[in-house]
């Protein structure tokens, strides 16, 4: 038995716009989309990367440790929920969500704030804190093993200095941690 086999004629494609996607700009050079691609393989293989070493050793996510972290820099290792969800750029549903599951876990504790009643606070427990002592040479030899290591100190200061103006960008209020977390970098503030 032969199989009949039948062309489909392929559909004309005269419109420019049925092949090209729409751009509102001009294309990028050849070198913008080298170095955009690059930075998306960045922001795409180094999340899972840390997700993986920390699950694996402290079952504790990268975002997670930063909400510990976070809490461990702060006064009395306590922030408002607020201020510790601009801090980590989460949204406020989606940090409650993570400090249920660190509550559950008795790494944080949340309770009211005693200034506003309205406001909750979150605080880094002693078991917390063991845990991020635990966590953090595993989380250190990855950010070696995988960045810091790869880097010239010329190159980790280019890596600063252009990471400070795309978060400039990104974070023009300056809420992350992040956007002044070089004490020798960190511009002093005006008076």
């Amino acid at each position: 038995m032969e199989l009949q086999t039948t062309s489909v004629p392929a559909p004309e494609t005269t419109d420019p716009s049925m092949t090209e996607p729409a751009m509102s700009g001009p294309a990028m050079t050849d070198t913008e989309e080298a170095a955009w691609v690059r930075l998306v393989a960045l922001t795409e293989l180094l999340p899972g990367v840390l997700d993986a070493q920390l699950l694996r050793e402290a079952q504790i996510t990268h975002f997670e440790y930063l909400v510990l972290m976070t809490l461990a820099s702060s006064p009395d290792r306590t922030s408002r929920m607020t201020r510790l969800a601009s801090r980590t750029n989460a949204t406020l549903p989606r940090l409650s969500h993570v400090a249920k599951r660190l509550e559950q876990r008795g790494l944080i504790e949340r309770f009211p704030c005693p200034e506003d009643r309205r406001a909750t606070n979150a605080r880094l427990t002693d078991a917390g804190l063991a845990l991020l002592d635990e966590a953090a040479p595993g989380h250190l030899e990855t950010a070696r093993h995988y960045v810091l290591d790869a880097l010239t100190p010329d190159d980790l200061d280019r890596l600063y200095d252009l990471a400070g103006v795309l978060l400039e960008r990104l974070d023009p209020e300056g809420r992350m941690t992040a956007t002044a977390c070089h004490p020798a970098k960190a511009t002093a503030p005006a008076d």
